[in-house]
């Protein structure tokens, strides 16, 4: 499957931001879906996840509670709500699609439990 995310831009902290990634290639819904990630000199980290359904969502401790994560099967589509955004919030963010047979949080962490990759884009917080 090929991702595309878009959305990212330049926001001060406290705004909110929709991240948008669109997939093609293969049937959507046989994929979970997750963000991570990467701000300059630091390793990717994880942000969030949802099952094939949507059913269920994962987060990282540092979003948790700000970001929701949320998926369009009909549209090929999985977006990141990010409110109440901080300075530290500042990275590329990426989606990404796994095609993993068990998917808990203990996966959805884990960068490798992820077998496509969009090209990221850049997230801007000003403080």
């Amino acid at each position: 499957v090929q991702l595309q995310a878009f959305g990212g831009g330049l926001v001060q902290a406290g705004d909110s931001l929709r991240l948008s990634c669109a997939a093609s290639g293969r049937p959507f819904s046989n994929y979970r879906m997750g963000w991570f990630r990467q701000a300059l000199g630091k390793a990717r980290e994880f942000v969030g996840a949802i099952t094939r359904n949507g059913g269920t969502t994962y987060y990282g401790d540092s979003v948790k509670g700000r970001f929701t994560i949320s998926r369009d099967n009909a549209k090929n589509m999985v977006y990141l709500q990010m409110n109440t955004l901080k300075y530290e919030d500042t990275a590329v963010y990426y989606c990404a699609a796994s095609g993993t047979l068990v998917f808990s949080m203990t996966e959805a962490v884990q960068p490798s439990s992820f077998n496509s990759w969009g090209q990221g884009t850049l997230v801007t917080v000003s403080s």
